[in-house]
């Protein structure tokens, strides 16, 4: 459809062409979340040079990393979608009152896992293995990513309140300051370059850390300066409870879903260390390679999520229903790329970890049989991002717990029973196969109730 003209004060969330504009709001987002899933393969790579075990050590720590960043996302996902939907009904106040209590959130989160994180990092790898230097390695790494975690937390949600009121330009720019600072650390934390001294993985950790502080900060000045729509008061960063459930109704079953997600990696890493602990290795590398698909998907949800919400709240239903096609279409659509990448060059990308010819044996099998997953995870991810920005985030949840618990881990163990390593990768395809049907029939279900509401809107 064409632009409509926008009028002074109007948000081009409820005018632009709705291809123009997801690209508008997502293209940005994508890169920058490429950037991110590019300096964490740098991360390991460098990591990879110092021993398979200190490669190992940062897989293991994937569970902690997602714990953080699920109840930091999942919280910033209810504070975007109940802040756009208050700026798509004209509800100044409360889109405020939104931003300010979404980084009240931020800074508990960030003193609830530095409590956990710094007297707890060793138990969590003595659970997962016996190898005193994998141990070593990963409670150091753990305690200075979970006790210096308020750059994470920060970050995130000073992102999403640029993303909520359209400035994913803005948002780019302090992923990218945020990225380039970590990668350039990385070496010369690692490894003790021009004077520092070598810190080894603790080096790899401290550089993400103060990566993740950097961006923060160009976050919050860029909002103070350059986001008239959300206004951040100092005394209004506090506890507000109506606000509070309402992110947390939308969030919680995001927050959930990565959870689940942490449960998953860590039962999966149990049963492959079973077999051997480069097969553990072999899952973090895939976890890092993964990411280089999917962070552009997830990118391309953040992007069409306050659309979405914007004009549900707006009661324009046409806008709504041609964002979720498009923005489906294209997620498929990066998927099949990585899913041809995945097949065709599963050995080369082993080797950006230095692989040993054991991880390639496992790795390249390994790699091919997951990525048969990935066009259907294409249609899963925003299908369930859907649901939670229109109000009916209990059916991504659902799906999620199916998909990552009831499905996966029960396949893969049985799978495993079997004594051939191979056959326990399958798990995830078998899995995404069920999330699929399941994710249709909810997503067809929450955009008709989504009419529904909007068309008494219209009549009201």
């Amino acid at each position: 459809m064409p632009n409509t003209p926008m009028k002074p004060g109007e948000n081009k969330m409820g005018v632009l062409s709705e291809g123009k504009l997801l690209a508008n709001m997502a293209v940005p987002i994508m890169i920058s979340m490429l950037v991110q899933a590019l300096y964490n393969i740098v991360d390991s790579i460098f990591v990879s040079r110092l021993s398979e075990n200190a490669l190992t050590a940062v897989s293991l720590a994937f569970p902690l990393q997602n714990l953080m960043i699920a109840v930091g996302v999942g919280t910033s996902v209810g504070m975007n979608a109940l802040l756009s939907r208050a700026l798509g009904a004209k509800e100044q106040e409360e889109a405020d009152r939104t931003g300010n209590v979404g980084l009240f959130l931020a800074l508990c989160s960030f003193v609830l896992f530095a409590a956990i994180g710094i007297p707890g990092s060793r138990l969590f790898f003595q659970l997962q293995t016996d190898v005193a230097e994998i141990v070593d390695y990963g409670a150091v790494y753990g305690m200075v990513c979970l006790g210096a975690s308020l750059g994470l937390f920060c970050q995130i949600t000073f992102e999403r309140l640029l993303q909520s009121t359209g400035r994913t330009k803005l948002s780019m720019a302090m992923q990218l300051v945020g990225a380039i600072v970590n990668i350039i650390l990385d070496p010369i934390l690692i490894f003790g370059l021009f004077g520092f001294p070598r810190l080894e993985v603790m080096g790899a950790a401290v550089a993400t850390v103060v990566g993740q502080c950097v961006a923060a900060l160009v976050g919050l000045v860029l909002n103070l300066k350059y986001n008239p729509e959300i206004h951040v008061h100092l005394h209004q960063i506090r506890w507000h409870g109506p606000t509070v459930r309402g992110i947390f109704h939308i969030g919680f079953p995001s927050i959930v879903m990565q959870c689940i997600g942490s449960v998953m990696v860590f039962a999966v890493n149990g049963i492959l260390v079973a077999f051997t602990t480069t097969a553990a290795a072999v899952f973090g590398a895939y976890f890092k390679l993964q990411s280089f698909i999917f962070m552009p998907v997830f990118g391309l949800n953040n992007g069409m999520v306050p659309i979405i919400a914007y004009n549900y709240g707006a009661k324009k239903p046409a806008r709504v229903h041609k964002t979720v096609k498009l923005s489906v279409a294209t997620a498929m659509a990066i998927m099949a790329v990585g899913t041809l990448a995945f097949e065709l060059f599963p050995g080369q990308l082993l080797l950006l970890f230095d692989a040993s010819p054991e991880m390639l044996s496992i790795g390249i099998p390994a790699l091919r049989l997951i990525a048969l997953s990935f066009i259907m995870a294409g249609h899963n991810i925003p299908a369930a991002a859907v649901c939670q920005a229109i109000g009916n985030p209990m059916h991504s949840l659902v799906v999620s717990v199916c998909r990552q618990l009831v499905v996966l881990l029960p396949v893969a163990w049985l799978l495993s029973r079997t004594g051939n390593l191979t056959l326990v990768w399958l798990a995830f395809p078998i899995s995404e196969v069920v999330a699929l049907v399941m994710s249709a029939v909810y997503l067809k279900k929450a955009l008709h109730s989504a009419d529904a509401v909007m068309a008494a809107g219209e009549t009201a």
